[in-house]
This record gives structure tokens, sequence and C-alpha cells, in this order.
């Protein structure tokens, strides 16, 4: 019986990395195949390198041999397939080993890392050094990659919430094994590498990002020097019908600057997620939540049909004349709006208790969820939003949170649409019926993240343990999909289930084609992901025979190559 291209590429990769950092038990390979939603793409192996060069290596033997390969930073890209492979049978390249700060520099305010760098560990390094400067977190784990997120072009809570476009020099593995750095960084001692992104010539960094074209092992990511003064403020909507009225205010002060961070919008069902579990007790175990319970809902727990947040930066003067603006353009607009800094903050905790003494309204509630996202707008990273994964879930959520071993069940949506209000108001009008239709509780949130832009994040939370919920919210997330594409809404990001749904005979595809073909001739780097593999059946025979006299002709070097 021939032996496979992945059993032969095994035998390599162990002289390569080691015997211990080339996992094939069984039920660890189980676990990383396991999703927020179901999959059927079985992993042979993981990988662990612990270098770049060790990255190159197992891209030489994986082009060599025919063997496909998948990198993962921290592999928790929950909602969008975990650190599942876009194809089956791929190699599972797990790159958290690589977890160096190769470089920091206070003065010009930057970092330099490498893909197993997490969050927490930029937050507690900034913390050690004593640094006036802040990183930009995401509402995803403290333990997520911070290259892993910016690849992904997902962004955050600050000034330098636009991930991707705070970053520049990276070094990218190719997946021939080749490497190169883009910008500056590739000239011999420039001194500007990790600090002007486009270098000279044309510019490559965006080529990698939402790609299956190369393998980032380092990046340099811009910091924000902490302001003289910080306020976050946040907004209650008691109407229904106000939110194309608030988006629409609040679009002039991104636009002239006064705001200068991303604002975060959410309807009701998305904050009660952010505040607790399912309410099984008051819904008498009926889903979705019946409308006559939502009001009583949102009473409870001080609730408006929309909520809203977001923060101003700068100056003592800066921030009262922002205060000053953004108080007139939603005057008349809102229910209610608060500014809170850390002064104001610290009160609101230590007299929660008596406050509640006075009011009956249970402020320590409210702070458990305002505090994070206080705390998201300094660039401070949480895992209270990852609660809201478990949001079906009969139990509560465990201390070591894990939506994939848990049985959680998640799939995001991630449109994009104008800001402008009428487009706000027709997309979650639209979603929610939708959502509500196939039995799930619309949670969405809008994050008004450019100046002419909103980026919309539509949760399908459920309990996989139940029969029948996989299949019931991948129909829905099917219908979401297609809404969107008849509204005009493109995805910003998209999960494993629908990266196959890229597939097209434009120019954009031609090209992406054209550069994978030259770059990857065997098509093993993460085949399938965020490209469209579909070509003629002419097309298909000749890159077939094309891969094949590559594979012919450098196998006999491999021995060689490696030592």
């Amino acid at each position: 019986m021939p032996v496979s291209p992945i059993d032969l590429a095994i035998k390599h990769w162990t002289r390569v990395l080691g015997p211990e950092f080339v996992i094939l038990q069984k039920e660890i390979l189980l676990d990383a195949a396991t999703a927020t939603f179901a999959t059927d793409f079985q992993i042979p192996v993981i990988l662990r390198p612990g270098s770049r060069q060790q990255v190159q290596q197992c891209m030489r033997i994986a082009q060599v041999e025919g063997a496909p390969v998948y990198p993962v930073s921290s592999g928790k890209n929950w909602g969008y397939g975990s650190r599942v492979p876009s194809s089956n049978g791929c190699a599972l390249m797990d790159l958290g080993r690589l977890d160096r700060i190769l470089d920091f520099n206070e003065d010009l305010a930057y970092v330099t890392v490498e893909p197993g760098v997490t969050q927490q560990q930029l937050f507690d390094f900034l913390a050690e050094k004593k640094s006036r400067l802040w990183m930009d977190a995401s509402g995803a784990s403290p333990d997520c990659s911070l290259i892993g997120n910016t690849m992904e072009r997902g962004f955050g809570h600050t000034p330098y919430g636009d991930h991707f476009g705070n970053v520049c020099g990276l070094e990218v593995v190719l997946p021939s094994g080749e490497s190169l750095e883009t910008g500056f960084a590739r000239i011999p001692n420039a001194k500007t590498a990790s600090l002007y992104r486009w270098g000279v010539g044309p510019s490559i960094d965006g080529i990698f990002s939402q790609s299956n074209l190369g393998i980032v092992t380092r990046m340099t990511l811009w910091l924000m020097p902490s302001p003289e003064y910080f306020q976050a403020f946040f907004f209650t909507c008691n109407d229904k019908s106000a939110l194309a009225a608030v988006v629409d205010a609040v679009r002039p002060l991104r636009l002239n600057g006064t705001i200068r961070s991303s604002i975060h919008i959410g309807n009701d069902y998305k904050v009660l997620s952010g505040l607790g579990q399912y309410p099984w007790r008051e819904t008498d175990g009926v889903t979705p939540i019946p409308d006559k319970c939502m009001p009583n809902l949102r009473k409870q727990f001080n609730v408006g049909y929309w909520s809203g947040s977001g923060g101003l930066y700068g100056t003592r003067a800066q921030v009262k004349e922002a205060r000053r603006l953004l108080r007139k353009a939603l005057a008349g607009k809102v229910s209610k709006l608060q500014f809170i800094d850390d002064r104001l903050l610290h009160y609101a905790m230590h007299f929660a208790g008596l406050y509640r003494l006075l009011t009956g309204w249970d402020l320590g509630r409210a702070l458990e969820l305002l505090k994070p996202v206080y705390g998201l707008m300094k660039g401070i990273p949480t895992n209270k939003p990852l609660a809201s994964a478990y949001w079906r879930k009969r139990h509560a959520p465990p201390l070591n949170m894990d939506p994939d071993k848990d049985g959680c069940g998640l799939l995001w949506c991630s449109p994009v649409l104008p800001f402008a209000g009428a487009n706000a108001e027709n997309l979650t009008a639209k979603v929610s019926q939708i959502m509500l239709g196939y039995g799930f509780e619309p949670q969405i949130s809008l994050t008004l993240v450019t100046e002419r832009a909103i980026a919309c994040v539509i949760s399908i939370c459920y309990d996989r343990n139940l029969a029948g919920e996989d299949r019931r919210a991948l129909e829905c997330h099917a219908k979401l999909l297609q809404l969107l594409s008849e509204e005009g809404y493109p995805c910003y990001r998209l999960g494993l289930q629908s990266m196959r749904e890229m597939d097209g005979q434009n120019g954009y595809h031609h090209f992406l084609r054209t550069i994978k073909n030259v770059l990857d001739p065997a098509g093993v780097l993460s085949p399938g992901r965020y490209q469209a593999a579909a070509m003629s059946l002419d097309d298909k025979g000749a890159e077939t025979a094309a891969s094949t006299a590559f594979l012919n002709q450098t196998r006999p070097e491999l021995d060689r190559s490696i030592p």
C-alpha cells in the first residue's frame, strides 16, 4: 500500500522538530478539530515549531511531499472556526512556541512580537516596564494572539483599534519555505523598519492578511501613548426606533476627529448576554426569549433597547470640549448619557451596595459589564466577553473557559455597512426577523469602526449538546449571508464554513489564483482559506501536472536540506 504524502512528511517533520513537538495522540487531534459549530474535517498531526527556521523547514517538507499545512497562532478564533483547518487532512501548525517579544521602544512607541505572543503577555510586559504606552485590546480572550487577530483584521477600542492599520515590518515564511520581510525591514540596517510601513516600491503587507500566501512569524505593532486624560461614555436608548438618529448624530464627530476611537452599540439581547446567561426561570425554559418577557428583563437589568459606549482621549481641555459636543449631538436622542473616569469608577464600585439600598438598582451587576468594557478602552484585555459564549448553557461558565471543549455553540456573522442610520436600522431589523424565526436571540453589536463604515457582529449562540441545534444554527447563518448579499453588506471576516463562498471568476480571483500558483505550486498552505479554489478542468489539469513535476524535481533534495 502506498504511503500517503502526510505520512511521508511526518517522518521528516519529526526529524526537524523532535517527536515531542509532532503531536499524533488521537484525543489531542480530536480536540483540535472541534469548533463552536459542526465541522467534519480531520487533523492527522499537529506541528509545534519553535523558530522561524523550523517553520521554513516544515514548509519545505510540505512542498516536497505535497502535504497540506494549516498554521494558527493561538487557535482561539472562536465563532469563525477556532483552529480547525480550512480543508480536510491538513497538518495543524501551532505557532504558540514562537512567543518572544523581540524589540521594544518606549520613545517611538512600538513593539515587535512573534505569533505566540498574547494580549495578556504584552499587557504584562508593558506593566513590568512601567511603560506609558497602551496596547489596543480586542474583546477576545487575553490568551489570544496579537498577530492572529491582526492578520484577521480584527479591531479594538482605542484610537489604535484598526489593528492591521497600525503594524509594519512583517517577517513572512512563504509556502516554499523562503522567508521575506516587508517594507523597509527588507533593507539591511534600515533604521525605519519599525516606523514606516510602506517602505519603497509596491507594498505587499496586505496580501498576507486573510490569505493563504504566507505565514507571518514576526510583526511590529505600534502602541498608543497614554493620554493626559481619558473618559469613557455610556448611553442607553429606551426608544427602539432611536438607533438611526444616534448613528447619524455621532457620524460628524467621528469624521471631524472629535471622537477618535470606535463607538460600540449593542441591542438589548447583546447586553443581556454580557450580563449573564439565558433567563431560563423567567422564560419557563422557552427559547428564544418571548417578546412578553423582554420589557421585564430590560427593567430588571436596567437595559435599554440600545446601549452604547466609547472613549474620549486627550488633554483635559480636549476631553471637556469633546464631551460638550457629544452631549449636544445626542440630546433628545438617548435616554441616558453618562461619563466615567477612573475616579468615578472607583467610587461607583466602592459604594455599589449603598446605591442598591437607596435605589433598589443592582449597580454592582451593571459594573460587572461596565468595568471590563471600560478597561478595554484603555487597552486592558479581559475574558469577560467570552462568557457570553455560554449564553444558552445550563451550567455557569467554568473558571478556565474553553468554548470548543465545553460544547458552546457560537457562530459569528460580520457584515460591514455604511455609517448611516438608515442602513443600521434596515440591517438590524431584517437580521432580527431572520434569527427569531430560526429560534435564536438576535444578539447584534454595531461598531462605528471608521469615520465612514460600521462593522456589525451578529452572534448566534446556542448549546451544541442539544440535538439539531448545530444544523439549525448553520441554516440560520447561511440565511443571514444570503440576506447580506442581497442587501449589499458583505462581511469583513469569514468563518471556516463561509470561505468556500468566495469563489468567483473575476479579476480579483484570477489575480489571487495566479499568485497562489506561483508561491505555492503544490497548493499545500491552508488550501481553501480566503481564496477561491475553483478553476476550469483544463486549468486544474495543468496545475496538477505542474505540481507533480515540481514534487518530482525537488524530492531528491529533501534529505540534503534537512539536518
